[in-house]
């Protein structure tokens, strides 16, 4: 995967959709007993986005320069886009639109010391900072104790899209819900590649994955995209056992290519506990690696 081809992405993207609408979903009536056409057919679409099927066909081809948020909204309406889907959508077109350029290098952002200093001050939770590609920039003491299972890698900076894909045993060990989070990791990476087509390191981390894990494969040919939203995480670790965490995840301002999350559980549950204890390993072996530093 040299780079990521717009037009097959638009192409696929739409046509993916179209094809898991059913006629009697859209509200029109399904003519004929024998449709050639999984879904919805091309002038369907464009009957219901009102546009005329010759620029549907258009769009569906990959050419999306040009198209006005009035007819991408209708499009997204047509079919039935979710929030994640109608920004993926907008993101293409607005890449689609752009001069073309050579592929950007955008290595993992250093994290200002500050940054730092607050993660440093969240204590009672694991707290990191991460890019949209999964590279985890910094954690505090606790959240590396949470995820000592994927610091295993030498690589830095850790990724946990690579810790799900390449280290599936291990992964499916740590994660309760591994198939979900499988699921939402290529989810997300997709909506990224909309977000940033030209990204160097992620096209070469789509092509790793895409290389060694035919589950990623499996996954990423979906189509499927996700925004990044607070939820339930469900890990098993090592030490202290199954831990069920409430993540935030939290935009940055001053640097928007970066979220903070933060794992958390309400006091009195068992994840709190285990929180507890966690922190309390994590301040021993920060302890025995001073004095034997």
């Amino acid at each position: 995967m040299a780079m990521l081809d717009l037009r097959t992405e638009i192409r696929e993207f739409l046509s993916s959709r179209r094809a898991r609408i059913a006629p009697e979903q859209a509200g029109l009536t399904a003519y004929g007993g024998n449709r050639r056409v999984k879904g919805l057919r091309r002038e369907e679409v464009a009957l219901l986005a009102g546009v005329s099927v010759d620029y549907y066909v258009r769009m569906e081809r990959g050419s999306l320069a040009g198209a006005s948020d009035g007819v991408l909204e209708a499009l997204a309406s047509a079919l039935q886009l979710d929030e994640a889907e109608r920004e993926h959508l907008f993101h293409l077109a607005r890449q689609s639109g752009a001069p073309s350029g050579p592929r950007r290098r955008r290595p993992a952002v250093a994290v200002r010391s500050t940054l730092q200093q607050v993660l440093d001050a969240i204590s009672d939770a694991p707290a990191w900072i991460g890019n949209g590609r999964y590279d985890v920039l910094a954690m505090n003491q606790l959240a590396r104790a949470l995820y000592s299972p994927v610091l295993v890698d030498s690589r830095r900076p850790a990724n946990t899209a690579r810790f799900v894909y390449l280290n599936p045993e291990a992964a499916r060990d740590f994660f309760v819900d591994y198939d979900q989070i499988a699921s939402n990791v290529a989810a997300k990476l997709r909506m990224e590649a909309g977000r940033n087509p030209r990204d160097e390191e992620l096209i070469a981390l789509v092509g790793e994955l895409s290389t060694c894990s035919e589950l990623f494969r499996q996954r990423w040919a979906s189509q499927d995209v996700r925004l990044h939203r607070s939820g339930r995480k469900r890990v098993r670790h090592p030490i202290v056992g199954q831990l069920d965490l409430d993540v935030e995840p939290l935009e940055l301002a001053a640097e928007p290519s970066l979220h903070l999350n933060v794992y958390t559980a309400p006091a009195g549950t068992p994840a709190a506990d285990g929180l507890a204890l966690l922190a309390s390993w994590a301040a021993t072996q920060q302890t025995m690696a001073t004095e034997h530093g």
